[in-house]
């Protein structure tokens, strides 16, 4: 299964799902983009997009409002090592108050993974960051040994989204 991802204005990439309803898509906005998301294992309908491959899979995205892309790029070289520390990692977020579901996703075409996650709202996000099973999570990533081996070619980033429906179409939180 795949993951495509393609960025424009938020009623430009609105157009485009509202024409392919059958498909798995999820639009997401922020205060400076908006991003369309297809999950398929086909082909996708988009010109060019960024492409990733799921390596790890839990729970869906249909009933998310907030989504959160922890963007880690790796060296070449070290993607074997870094994959096999990151499987199964999902546990962390397993049984966390409005936690959705989550990819952990391989880039085709670059060298930066991503991991995405989705939630009921960004409160249930900021929620689970003040837990222990957060700190262990990213202390896990960013132990000692990740950081002596070089399998960074950057530093990490995230970026968050809101997911707007029909009742609040804004990349505002209700919140």
């Amino acid at each position: 299964m795949n993951i495509y991802m393609t960025s424009g204005t938020f009623d430009f990439l609105k157009k485009i799902q509202d024409k392919h309803s059958n498909e798995r898509m999820i639009l997401m906005q922020n205060i400076e983009n908006a991003v369309l998301m297809h999950e398929t294992v086909g082909s996708t309908l988009f010109n060019a997009p960024r492409t990733y491959e799921i390596l790890d899979s839990a729970g869906s995205f249909e009933k998310a409002k907030y989504a959160v892309m922890n963007n880690i790029p790796v060296i070449e070289e070290e993607r074997p090592l870094f994959e096999f520390r990151f499987k199964n990692k999902n546990h962390f977020f397993e049984n966390q108050p409005g936690f959705l579901g989550l990819r952990v996703l391989r880039p085709l075409k670059s060298s930066t993974y991503v991991i995405l996650s989705f939630w009921e709202n960004e409160k249930s996000y900021k929620n689970w960051q003040n837990t222990t099973a957060y700190e262990k999570y990213f202390s896990e990533i960013n132990n000692t040994a990740f950081k002596q081996e070089q399998l960074f070619l950057g530093s990490s980033y995230v970026s968050t989204y809101y997911i707007p429906d029909e009742s609040n179409p804004s990349w505002e939180s209700t919140e």
